[in-house]
């Protein structure tokens, strides 16, 4: 199995880096993973509390992060048994509208790979160990300490 998982602390335009992780599982023109199933999350630009966003601020504890992610992805990708998986996510301050995450899934059929990016979206969201700061319009902030409803 493939795996990639790395950090962005700016802005990166998702279908371009989806297309080139596709680019790359294309041996000799023949795509690898007979199905694939993407998601694409943006920052919404309404706060917990139904005000103005601003900006989501997501820390995050070097290293640790990087390696939580992986065994996240691990686990769902050997139960689901696929070929590749690739997770890119934001830390930093991230605007509205700007992409927040990227998870992208290949595998022999679309049943698994659908499940997959699923059961690891799930996981990135409750297991994953980012610390989120809202930033609203009026120059005020709060830290959250739940995750937005599915």
């Amino acid at each position: 199995m493939q795996l990639r998982i790395a950090l962005h602390s700016t802005a990166f335009e998702p279908l371009d880096l989806l297309r080139r992780w596709q680019e790359e599982h294309t041996p000799q023109g023949h795509s690898a993973s007979a199905a694939e199933a993407h998601f694409i999350g943006r920052v919404r630009g309404v706060a917990a509390d139904g005000g103005d966003l601003e900006a989501l601020e997501l820390e995050h504890y070097p290293g640790m992060t990087e390696q939580q992610l992986e065994q996240l992805a691990q686990a769902c990708c050997i139960r689901h048994n696929v070929t590749s998986c690739l997770v890119l996510h934001r830390i930093g301050r991230v605007l509205p509208g700007e992409a927040i995450v990227l998870v992208a899934i290949g595998a022999d059929r679309r049943g698994p790979a659908q499940r997959c990016c699923q059961e690891l979206l799930e996981a990135l969201k409750h297991d994953a160990p980012f610390w989120k700061r809202e930033w609203r319009t009026d120059g005020s902030s709060t830290w959250l300490s739940g995750n937005t409803p599915l």
